[in-house]
């Protein structure tokens, strides 16, 4: 009986379109979690295929299997741990030299290897043309050029994964290591073989070789094996740096014999992604160029966002007013139209706002700009103490701060990983925009776009600055350096883009569902308790927690309803606007509220400013938190965190709101 369901991990280095190659097979047929025990992001989907069921898991992108960071463990356990049926390398076709350095880990494992070759089409531009028969048999593998963004190959692809699944890896041409080295080999093999256990898990071959390497992760495994002891002695008088750099000389060298027989093209002088480059990367124009597109980014957004938002407020301005007519409850009421729909209402009105935004960050992360802005942001952020990759994570911060923190995995070194992940929710992440898009358009009107702009500037400046601070005081000494491969430019994929925006949104509208509803109904209930108080004064139990609080704030010239609105705000951003909604009881009518705040002599544009800038930098949300404790491993560097980023909220909006009473006066 044929087994019917096909298990299909998916692999390669980063930037080569791996995710387009995923989101080609699985459409929108996709779920995204954590793999147990760690927080690196995990996607699987399904896909039926033959009549057969496909069970594709993406992994992490990996330079190799050496594994350094925690992407690069993920990404090999997988594929030893859990034996998928087939592993598929995608390929980037323009830099064959450097994707084909894992392929031949990949075979050392012994795995059921397909190879895609992507971005085909941009190498038939370029004139490369790669001889597909010839490097199959020197492989022993299968190879299937693909263009994913176009779904050229795709259908090839799964019917190769359908042949090959059940079948025995091949490899013909197995990389020999000079004789010294295969003699050790051998003998670790022989020593490996007396653990049978450790041998059902793990190649013997590969593993001798790992250890030979000093791969940590790979002694770990040895940790419960009765071999381990001999294992030790073993390697004791052996250095495993000269091991290591002489073994990937060798698989360099296998590279460099099989290239030359399947690779025939001419060598451009200049491709266009150089000559671009030429402008985007430039010293001197480069920040400007990336200033200037973020800017454009935010007024598209504000723009575009209007009337859609003008829609949605209509809807739950129809439905407030149908509850207060209907329901003769007045607690039910309250409830449903001072709580629920106030609030929930006041953060769904933002939601054309978060999916622009993902739409167009997707479009310049698919065109291989954003790999750029790390390029760009590199000298900056070396000079002031954290290497460029780190703006990788803080970039992903823009999306979201929860797996931003969980981006800084792909940082090698700790205080690199420390410092980036203490400056990270520092971006602006879209649960902010909500308050910035009510606030910037209620006191600024025409130019709510440009300091919606100004703010997400100042966080990446604090971000810089921290760093700074962090590097100079606590994590003395240099960053370390900085390689990327930055992908060839190409157009973005709108279908792609699509794609991102909708995973990214949903996620937004299960917060809206959940956490923001739960958090609304919460403060109601303060606010409308004790029986007999105005609902949301300051007799209810909410204006007493507020008054208490108060004192803290007064300084910067908050008053007790947006403090009570900043420390829900800490299950999640979006519920500070929920919060006002409903403490300033105006329903989910987003005209209302802003006359309500207009109207408030507490509120001025010096303060709403302030109040941005305190939601931009004080503790980010729970989620955020909690994942920053689970990277850390430590709770100090949770409260570090949490206490620096509040102290400093505190105090930029304190000078902020003096320098803008003094500005607006």
């Amino acid at each position: 009986m044929v087994e019917n369901k096909i298990r299909v991990a998916l692999t390669g280095n980063p930037n080569v379109g791996k995710t387009t190659v995923f989101n080609a097979i699985t459409g929108s047929r996709q779920k995204v979690g954590n793999w147990p025990g760690v927080t690196v992001e995990k996607k699987t989907g399904i896909k039926e295929y033959g009549g057969r069921i496909l069970e594709i898991v993406d992994l992490p992108g990996t330079y190799s299997l050496t594994a350094y960071s925690a992407d690069e463990v993920v990404a090999r356990d997988y594929i030893l741990e859990e034996k998928p049926d087939v592993v598929i390398q995608v390929l980037d076709s323009t830099n064959l030299e450097r994707n084909l350095y894992l392929t031949t880990q990949l075979l050392e494992i012994g795995t059921n290897l397909i190879l895609a070759l992507n971005m085909s089409d941009l190498a038939e531009r370029k004139g490369e043309d790669v001889n597909i028969p010839v490097l199959e048999k020197l492989l022993g593998i299968s190879l299937i050029r693909t263009t994913a963004n176009e779904g050229k190959g795709i259908n090839e692809l799964l019917d190769e994964i359908i042949l090959r699944s059940g079948s025995a890896s091949s490899f013909p041409n197995k990389i020999e290591y000079n004789k010294k080295i295969e003699d050790e080999i051998r003998q670790l093999e022989r020593i490996l073989a007396e653990d049978e256990a450790l041998m059902t898990r793990y190649p013997s071959r590969w593993l001798s070789i790992k250890l030979l390497e000093g791969d940590e992760n790979a002694h770990s495994k040895l940790s419960s094996s009765n071999v381990q002891f001999k294992v030790n002695k073993f390697l004791s008088n052996l250095i495993s740096e000269e091991y290591e750099a002489e073994m990937a000389d060798k698989r360099y060298e296998f590279i460099s014999r099989v290239l030359p027989q399947v690779s025939k093209g001419r060598v451009e002088r200049m491709s266009s992604s150089d000559m671009i480059d030429k402008v985007l990367t430039s010293r001197y124009l480069g920040i400007p160029i990336f200033l200037a597109l973020m800017w454009g980014m935010f007024e598209l957004t504000f723009t575009f966002a209007t009337p859609f938002m003008e829609l949605i407020d209509m809807f739950f301005g129809s439905l407030a007013k149908i509850v207060a007519v209907n329901i003769d409850s007045p607690w039910l009421s309250s409830l449903l139209g001072d709580g629920i729909i106030a609030g929930v209402g006041s953060v769904m009105l933002f939601v054309p706002n978060i999916f622009i935004l993902f739409f167009l960050l997707a479009l310049l992360e698919d065109s291989g700009y954003l790999a750029r802005a790390a390029f760009i942001m590199d000298r900056l952020m070396y000079s002031m103490g954290i290497q460029g990759k780190s703006f990788i994570p803080m970039l992903m911060g823009f999306g979201c701060s929860v797996p931003a923190v969980m981006a800084t995995r792909t940082l090698e070194d700790r205080a690199d990983r420390l410092i980036t992940m203490m400056v990270t929710p520092f971006m602006s992440c879209g649960a902010r925009m909500p308050v910035y898009v009510l606030l910037a358009g209620t006191f600024f009107g025409k130019q709510a776009g440009s300091v919606i702009f100004g703010i997400y500037v100042l966080g990446i400046i604090v971000a810089i600055v921290s760093a700074k601070l962090f590097r100079s005081i606590i994590f003395k000494g240099k960053p370390s350096s900085f390689i990327m491969e930055l992908p060839p430019y190409h157009s973005p994929s709108a279908g792609n883009s699509f794609k991102y925006m909708m995973n990214q949104g949903s996620l937004y509208l299960k917060r809206v569902g959940t956490v923001i509803v739960g958090g609304v109904v919460v403060i109601w209930l303060l606010a409308y308790f004790p029986q007999g108080v105005e609902y949301g004064s300051a007799e209810s139990y909410i204006g007493s927690l507020g008054k208490l609080i108060e004192p803290l704030v007064a300084p910067i010239g908050f008053d007790w309803k947006i403090a009570i609105s900043l420390i829900f705000g800490f299950l999640a951003k979006e519920v500070v606007i929920g919060s006002l909604g409903t403490l300033y009881g105006t329903g989910a009518d987003e005209g209302m509220l802003s006359s309500a705040l207009v109207a408030d002599p507490i509120f001025t544009p010096a303060v709403a400013l302030g109040l941005m800038v305190f939601t931009l930098l004080y503790v980010p949300c729970i989620g955020a938190v909690a994942v920053i404790k689970k990277e850390s491993g430590s709770w100090k560097w949770m409260l570090f965190a949490a206490a620096y980023s509040t102290a400093m909220a505190w105090i930029m909006a304190f000078v902020t709101v003096k320098i803008g009473n003094i500005i607006f006066a």
